[in-house]
């Protein structure tokens, strides 16, 4: 029953906010806030009562759908599970506190379509069968086109184009996959799947989840999206939506086709791996915060597939972990992208510098952020890319070597971008008058960077409640 109260509750507060006639828009954006921290408060509760030691699936519902079909409203919360539920949760609220302070534009729409966006992701995080994660899937994009064409940049146009163009051709790949394997298995059910020996089917996934990882090459919608949208829609996206693909793979193509898995995994691995370096690459010669942290991402997504195509404990513990930072790293990078953006204008950073001049907390907080990312030593990043290192290095040394070089990388494009942003010469765009992170700003963003020093004191807080014995 849990899980659909946190499915059901911030589709309930969007409704609310889409009908109701509020007085004022801060009102509407109050009560918005209001449904976000109350869902966050609500994980909280179901994250402490979850019984680690249990296997199978927690706090669930079931409840036939299609009876002809067997087609069930079946939902519930795996360990690994639970801690990607987590992940939006938290992403969420900070997006939906971002921009009720920013003030956007018809407020009342805007945070409805962002508390659907949650409840629909969690969905996602929780169907246990696959007619209902398509559901979920679909609900999931409506409205991420909307956010981003109405609300976003000069070229939302352009980007939502490619974003539909591109996640259409997944879905309905994946639909394909879906119809195939509910009749060749009997069931849509997920824990009555058992393995599949299609590799079509298993391409037809895997094409799903790589457009919206993004796996190289199927990156191409990318670059726009996370430029022209709004800056809490760019955390969302980058921070838990790309995140629903990697658990697409952990979830459901990885454990279910075995076979297809162990005769792709090269090709995979080879996609993931230039995916890694050329992400790692063009983050370093992005002109602009926003390019930084969106090219990134791509090669921190792909660093992820690798970990779970080592299909190995260590792999899949690393690329779980790796879930978690990055989406609280690229939330909060995100959020000072726009912070930024507010102060001068620009997000370029030949025309930035010398912010941390009279501005101590986004100096703090954006050196705290960026030296995470990097996975020094004792950070929670370096404690997931150990793991997902060390699990595929059973697969091969040549992998590991890759993803060393990417670290290495990761490490020269962040500490440029802190160069850029907050040392070096005063940039023509930063005003004099440019102020510190305001209250509100730092009530937003500081519990992202919070959550992630707490991992990086205790990574076996989520490293050692998992043992993904739900589908595998």
């Amino acid at each position: 029953m849990q899980t659909t109260v946190l499915i059901l509750l911030p589709i309930a507060g969007a409704v609310a906010l889409w009908f109701a006639p509020w007085l004022s828009a801060r009102a509407a954006g109050g009560f918005a806030l209001l449904v976000a921290l109350g869902e966050l408060a609500y994980w909280v509760g179901t994250a402490l009562n979850f019984d680690f030691s249990a296997s199978g699936a927690q706090a669930g519902a079931d409840q036939v759908w299609f009876a002809d079909l067997d087609v069930a409203y079946k939902v519930g919360l795996y360990d690994f599970s639970l801690w990607l539920v987590g992940l939006t949760v938290v992403v969420t609220a900070a997006a939906v506190g971002y921009g009720f302070w920013v003030g956007r534009e018809r407020p009342g729409i805007y945070l409805s379509l962002l508390l659907f966006l949650e409840g629909a992701t969690i969905g996602v995080f929780t169907a246990q069968d696959l007619v209902l994660f398509y559901v979920f899937w679909e609900a999931m994009l409506i409205p991420l086109y909307v956010l981003i064409g109405v609300w976003g940049g000069p070229g939302r146009l352009g980007a939502t184009v490619k974003f539909v163009v591109y996640t259409m051709a997944g879905s309905l790949l994946m639909l394909v996959a879906i119809i195939a394997a509910g009749l060749q298995a009997g069931t849509f059910d997920m824990a009555a799947l058992g393995e599949g020996t299609s590799t079509w089917i298993f391409l037809g996934f895997a094409a799903a989840f790589a457009v919206k990882a993004p796996l190289w090459p199927f990156h191409g919608w990318l670059p726009d999206a996370y430029r022209e949208s709004p800056p809490e829609v760019a955390a969302v996206l980058s921070g838990v939506i790309s995140k629903t693909a990697a658990y697409g793979f952990l979830a459901i193509a990885v454990p279910f086709y075995p076979g297809a898995v162990d005769d792709w995994r090269t090709p995979v691995l080879v996609l993931a791996s230039i995916g890694l370096v050329y992400g790692s690459l063009l983050a370093f010669r992005a002109p602009d915060v926003r390019g930084v942290v969106a090219y990134s991402s791509l090669a921190q997504m792909n660093l992820i597939v690798i970990g779970l195509f080592a299909v190995n404990d260590s792999g899949y513990t690393g690329a779980l972990l790796q879930m978690v930072n990055h989406g609280l790293i690229s939330a909060a990078l995100f959020l000072l992208a726009g912070a930024i953006e507010r102060r001068t204008a620009t997000g370029r950073l030949l025309l930035l510098g010398g912010m941390a001049r009279g501005r101590p907390v986004l100096a703090t907080i954006l050196i705290t952020t960026g030296v995470i990312a990097l996975a020094v030593p004792g950070s929670s990043a370096f404690a997931a890319e150990f793991l997902v290192l060390n699990g595929i290095f059973e697969v091969g040394w040549g992998w590991a070597v890759v993803g060393a070089v990417a670290i290495v990388l990761a490490a020269m494009y962040m500490l440029r971008l802190i160069s850029a942003v907050l040392h070096e010469n005063v940039g023509s765009a930063v005003p004099a008058e440019a102020l510190d992170l305001r209250p509100a700003e730092i009530a937003v963003i500081a519990p992202l960077v919070v959550v992630l020093l707490a991992l990086s004191f205790w990574p076996a807080a989520i490293t050692d409640r998992v043992t993904f014995g739900g589908f595998f």
